[in-house]
């Protein structure tokens, strides 16, 4: 299977190949400034299988663990589209709004959720974390 996912604007696109590694809710601030919205869902692949077309700016900043993550951005309508994560070399990061697609998993991990709006709810059986869970994600198969 491959999916599309693209900027507001079209030029930016990451075409992810097979199903993702999880599926995250992350509550943190800097995810919430970084997409303006009061959550960030995200779709962590093997790097191997995206590839970014177009366009793009990188962001770089520290996450919570201090190690750096990489968000490319559409230099002309500014939406996030991926990013890489210094703590999971081996994985890249979809937003999984990019895709466009009501069908697509819901997350199934929820991290940061000591900020978290209380109003929002998320389905069953998501593996809940008031911060990030100090394990890593399963490594790609």
């Amino acid at each position: 299977m491959e999916r599309t996912a693209r900027c507001v604007c079209g030029s930016l696109r990451a075409v992810a190949s097979g199903e993702p590694v999880r599926v995250n809710a992350c509550h943190c601030i800097e995810c919430q400034r970084r997409t303006g919205s009061v959550l960030h869902v995200g779709a962590l692949f093997d790097k191997h299988a995206v590839r970014l077309e177009g366009p793009a700016k990188v962001f770089s900043r520290p996450g919570a663990s201090g190690a750096q993550v990489r968000c490319h951005f559409c230099p002309d309508c500014g939406s996030t589209v991926a990013w890489y994560p210094e703590r999971y070399p081996g994985l890249v990061g979809v937003a999984v709004g990019c895709f466009a697609d009501p069908d697509y998993p819901a997350p199934t991990v929820s991290i940061w959720e000591q900020t978290m709006h209380p109003w929002l709810g998320l389905p069953d059986g998501v593996d809940r974390h008031a911060r990030a869970p100090g394990a890593a994600p399963p490594e790609p198969s």
